[in-house]
C-alpha cells in the first residue's frame, strides 16, 4: 500500500518546474515575489511545494528562512491572517536567537502580531463608540456586536464585548503610548517596516510556502491572500501558494459577490505574480510513476533512489520521443524482488496509456495511486483466502471501474454474475473480434457510446479474460469497495463539485452551477452521495449548516438527486423539521407537500 502524503522525492518529473520556481526566488531583483502553483485535486501541488523547498535548501548557503503554512489547519479555529503572521513571527524569533541586537525588535514585532490576532483588521466605527480601540473590534466579539446593534443581545453578548475591550487595552498598553493615534494604515505600515528591517539585519530571504488554500472556506482563503499582500509583501520575501485556481476564483466570487470574469482575473493577478501550472502527466510519466510506486515496495531505500534517479533522467530526455528502458531498472534488482517487479512493470506498461488518456483519470497521480491501493487490497484478500487469482486480472478490472462509471461497472458485473461459469459470452465475443471499427461499435452497444473507445482498448489489454471464471473478481470488488474513501470514487471534476457545493451560500451561486455543468447524471448522483456523507457528520440541525444550500442546488438537477436528498433528510429522523429547513424545502418538487 502507498500513503497519500506529499513527498520531496520526485516520481513525476516535476523537478524542472521546481527548479524554475526556485530560480525566480534566487533572483534578488525580483523580490518580493508571489508564485502560484496551480493544479487540480491530487495533481501533486503539495509535493511540488516540497520540491521547491528542497531545491532552495540543497543550494542554500544560509540565505533563506523557510516557513511552511497549511491554511487548512486553521479552518474554523483561528483567524487565518493572524495565524500566518504568527508562524512567520515564530520563525523570525528562532532566526534572531544568535543576534542579540535584534532581540528587542523581534519581540516587539511578535507583540504586534498578537495585537492583530486579538483585534479585527477592519475599521469599525460602532466599536470605537463603545470604547474599543480604533483599530477595530475583536474578531471573536464581532457576532456579539452585531446582536447588540440589532437589539437582540443577551447578557452574555455584553460581557463578551466588555472582555474584548479589556483584552485589547491590556495588549495595547504594552505596545503603544497613550498619546499615539492608532489607525489601520499606520499599524500596517509599522508592521511592514519592522518585518523589512528584521530581514535586512538578518540578511535573509523569507520564503513562505502556503498549502491547501483551496480547501478553506472562501473567507479564510481570501484573508490569507490579503495578509500576504497587505502585511507581508516586502523586500526579501517570496511566497509560493499551492491551490486549485478554479477554487480560488470561486472563493473570490463568493466572498465579494458576483464579479465579472475580468475582475476575478485582475484580483488573482494582483496576488499571484507568476502562475506555474502543474504539468499534466503523459503516458511516459504515468508509466514511470507506476513503476516507481511498485519499486518503492520491492527494494530498499538506497536502491530505490538509484532507480528513481535513473527514471527521472530518462524522463528529462523524453522530448526526444524515446521511451526509457525498463530493463535497465530491472537489471539493478536481483532475486525474488526482480521476479515480482517484472510482473508489476508489465502491468504498468499495459495500463499507463489508458490511465493517461482516460477523461475519468487524466493521469492524475492521486487517482492512480488510489487505484493501485485498491488492487493491492484485493490481492491481499485473495492471498489470505487462498483464491488463485492473477493480480494482473484484478488490476484490469479495477482499471475498468476507475475509467468508466458505476453504471458501466454494474453492467459488467451483471454480465459476469449471470454467465454460466462466470464467463460472459459478450466478453469472449469482444476479445475475439479482430476488426477495430466493428469492435468499437460492439463496445458502444454493450457499454454506451461514451465508453466505447476505452472499452475497446481495455478489451485488448493483456492478460485476456478468455474462459476465466470472473466471479471471484466481482466478489473481491464487493469486499473492498466499502473500504475506499467516498471521494476516492469521484473524478477530479466531481470532487471539485463536492467541495464547491459544501461552500456555497446561496442557491443562485453561479460557481456551483458551472461546477455541475460538465457532470453526467450518474456523476451528479455520486456527488450527492459524497455531499450527504459530509452532511451526516453534523449532529445539530437547529441552524442551517454549511453545505445544505449545495444540497438544494444539486437536488434540483435530476430526479435521482432529488430522491437522494429527500431520503437523506428523512434519515436524519428529526421529530420536526427546523423552521429554516421547512422554508428551504417548501415547494420543492422532490420533497413533496409535507413541509
Amino acid at each position: 500500500m502507498w500513503s497519500d502524503v506529499e513527498t520531496d522525492r520526485d516520481y513525476l518529473n516535476y523537478t524542472e518546474v521546481a527548479e524554475l520556481a526556485a530560480n525566480l526566488i534566487r533572483q534578488r531583483t525580483l523580490l518580493p515575489i508571489s508564485i502560484g502553483i496551480f493544479g487540480g485535486w491530487g495533481s501533486g501541488k503539495s509535493s511540488l511545494l516540497r520540491l521547491v523547498h528542497k531545491e532552495l535548501t540543497d543550494s542554500d548557503d544560509g540565505n533563506y528562512l523557510h516557513v511552511e503554512f497549511d491554511a487548512w489547519l486553521y479552518q474554523g479555529f483561528d483567524d487565518a491572517r493572524a495565524a500566518l503572521m504568527e508562524a512567520i513571527s515564530t520563525r523570525l524569533i528562532e532566526a534572531a536567537g544568535a543576534h542579540e541586537d535584534l532581540g528587542d525588535k523581534v519581540k516587539r514585532f511578535a507583540k504586534r502580531v498578537n495585537y492583530f490576532r486579538l483585534l479585527g483588521l477592519g475599521m469599525d466605527v460602532a466599536a470605537t463608540a463603545m470604547g474599543a480601540p480604533t483599530l477595530g473590534v475583536f474578531t471573536t466579539g464581532g457576532a456579539a456586536l452585531g446582536r447588540v446593534l440589532s437589539g437582540e443581545a443577551t447578557a452574555d453578548d455584553v460581557e463578551q464585548l466588555k472582555a474584548a475591550g479589556k483584552a485589547a487595552k491590556d495588549v495595547g498598553d504594552g505596545l503603544l503610548k497613550p498619546s499615539e493615534p492608532v489607525t489601520p494604515p499606520k499599524e500596517i505600515a509599522a508592521f511592514r517596516k519592522e518585518l523589512s528591517e528584521i530581514l535586512e539585519e538578518l540578511d535573509k530571504v523569507l520564503v513562505v510556502s502556503i498549502d491547501n488554500l483551496d480547501r478553506c472556506l472562501p473567507r479564510n482563503a481570501i484573508h490569507t491572500l490579503e495578509a500576504v499582500r497587505l502585511f507581508l509583501f516586502v523586500d526579501r520575501t517570496a511566497f509560493v501558494v499551492a491551490a486549485d485556481e478554479d477554487m480560488i476564483r470561486f472563493a473570490v466570487t463568493e466572498h465579494y459577490g458576483r464579479l465579472g470574469e475580468r475582475h476575478v482575473k485582475d484580483y488573482l493577478d494582483k496576488f499571484i505574480q507568476v502562475p506555474v501550472r502543474v504539468p499534466r502527466l503523459g503516458v511516459a510519466e504515468v508509466r514511470a510513476y507506476l513503476m516507481l510506486l511498485f519499486t518503492s515496495l520491492a527494494v530498499d531505500d538506497d536502491l530505490h533512489e538509484k532507480i528513481r534517479e535513473n527514471v527521472q533522467e530518462a524522463l528529462r530526455e523524453s522530448w526526444k520521443e524515446t521511451s526509457f528502458d525498463a530493463g535497465s531498472c530491472l537489471d539493478m534488482v536481483k532475486g525474488e524482488p526482480r521476479n515480482k517487479l517484472e510482473v508489476d512493470f508489465g502491468i504498468a506498461d499495459r495500463m499507463a496509456g489508458l490511465l493517461a488518456k482516460s477523461p475519468q483519470v487524466g493521469g492524475n497521480p492521486r487517482t492512480v495511486k488510489r487505484m493501485l491501493n485498491v488492487v493491492r487490497m484485493r490481492s491481499e484478500i485473495a492471498r489470505r483466502r487462498k483464491m488463485p487469482i492473477d493480480e494482473a486480472l484484478i488490476a484490469k478490472l479495477a482499471l475498468f471501474e476507475r475509467c468508466t462509471d458505476s453504471a458501466a461497472t454494474a453492467m459488467l458485473y451483471g454480465l459476469i454474475n449471470r454467465a454460466d461459469a462466470g464467463t460472459p459470452e459478450v466478453i469472449q465475443g469482444l476479445e475475439a473480434e479482430e476488426d477495430e471499427a466493428s469492435l468499437t461499435e460492439k463496445c458502444a452497444e454493450e457499454f454506451g457510446e461514451k465508453h466505447a473507445v476505452f472499452v475497446r482498448d481495455w478489451i485488448r489489454l493483456k492478460p485476456s479474460f478468455g474462459t476465466t471464471d470472473l466471479r471471484p473478481l466481482v466478489y473481491l470488488s464487493r469486499e473492498t469497495l466499502p473500504l475506499a474513501a467516498i471521494d476516492g470514487a469521484l473524478t477530479p471534476v466531481a470532487e471539485r463539485a463536492v467541495r464547491i457545493l459544501l461552500l456555497v451560500k446561496s442557491q443562485s451561486s453561479v460557481g456551483a452551477k458551472e461546477a455541475l455543468k460538465p457532470l453526467s447524471d450518474e456523476e451528479k448522483a455520486q456527488v450527492m452521495a459524497a455531499l450527504t456523507a459530509e452532511l451526516r457528520r453534523i449532529s445539530n440541525w437547529i441552524t442551517r449548516p454549511q453545505g445544505f444550500q449545495g444540497l438544494l442546488i444539486l437536488a434540483a438537477e435530476t430526479a435521482e438527486c432529488g430522491r437522494m436528498a429527500r431520503k437523506f433528510i428523512e434519515s436524519l429522523q428529526l421529530e420536526k423539521l427546523p423552521a429554516w429547513m421547512r422554508v428551504a424545502v417548501k415547494g420543492q418538487p422532490w420533497f413533496g407537500a409535507e413541509a
